[in-house]
């Protein structure tokens, strides 16, 4: 007989940790096989009219039709119509974010403007955005971009913000400028909540290309939905909305994948840090003149 391996504490807490995950991945899909069967079940015995609800085999048949109609070209026209609103407002807030942290003067003045903009209701511009950029994916686009940016802007400058004062400090008694204390210590320490917006905006992206779908468009899984609500297709409506659901998913899973190597990157350089020859301990700061004259006198 076999004697059972004695584990010790630390391969007993991987252990837990191992089965704990199983159990969170187990118990989530089998919530989602759990509603996708009772709604299943309560069309097919009449307790839900799946003429508003539909239902999960309805859909499947739907999107199978579809599929082989032109279900691929709508779903890559809002695909790149968000994605590309998602890079701009991650791109140009993230700058501008930068840039009002590196004058507290502008910070100052902007921060009631940006407070203002935030609680907007970024629908009510519909109307102008058509007649600024005309009923084409222009206008979808900075729809997505008006909803993310502000968002953008306000989350990675507290970010930004936050750093800690002591290592501003430090690095200002070695001589740094702005832009070396930028790179050497706002920025890294800024890398968690700057992944945070990036899921954030996954949604708000989906939100304001939707959105902006509603208003004007004339391909895309928005138009599916409004043209499937006004025929009262709901088959068609709820196979577009469970792509929706797919996608951002999809989107959401590629960012906190990124995130999770990031962390793990993270901590193998904590762990056995690379050793160079040729290591500077400044770090590539140079110290000012007045700093090297003051330890030169020292030494």
């Amino acid at each position: 007989m076999k004697k059972n391996k004695i584990l010790s504490p630390h391969e007993k807490y991987l252990l837990g940790v191992k089965k704990n995950k199983l159990a969170v991945r187990l118990w989530q899909a089998g919530l989602l096989v759990g509603f996708i069967g009772l709604w299943e079940l309560t069309t097919r015995i009449g307790w839900v009219d799946p003429f508003f609800t539909s239902s999960p085999s309805q859909i499947a048949v739907t999107f199978v039709e579809l599929m082989a109609d032109d279900f691929i070209y709508h779903i890559g026209v809002t695909l790149l119509e968000c994605i590309i609103g998602f890079t701009i407002s991650m791109t140009v807030g993230c700058a501008i974010a930068i840039l009002l942290w590196m004058s507290g003067f502008a910070r100052r003045v902007a921060e009631p403007y940006l407070v203002v903009l935030n609680a907007l209701p970024k629908i009510a511009l519909g109307p102008l955005l058509i007649i600024w950029v005309g009923s084409g994916a222009k206008a979808i686009v900075l729809m997505a971009v008006l909803i993310c940016i502000v968002v953008t802007i306000i989350s990675v400058l507290e970010g930004l913000c936050s750093t800690a004062p002591d290592k501003i400090l430090l690095l200002r008694s070695m001589g740094a400028g702005r832009l070396q204390i930028l790179r050497y210590a706002v920025l890294p320490s800024a890398v968690p909540t700057f992944l945070s917006v990036l899921k954030i905006n996954v949604g708000l992206a989906w939100v304001g290309t939707i959105m902006g779908e509603y208003l004007v468009s004339g391909a895309g899984l928005g138009y599916l939905i409004v043209y499937g609500g006004q025929v009262f297709k709901t088959d068609l409506v709820m196979t577009a909305t469970v792509t929706l659901c797919v996608l951002a998913g999809a989107m959401y899973g590629a960012v906190a994948l990124t995130e999770k190597l990031y962390v793990r990157r993270k901590k193998k350089r904590r762990v056995s840090p690379k050793i160079n020859k040729t290591h500077n301990p400044d770090n590539g700061i140079k110290k000012s003149d007045d700093f090297v004259k003051a330890d030169n006198g020292k030494n």
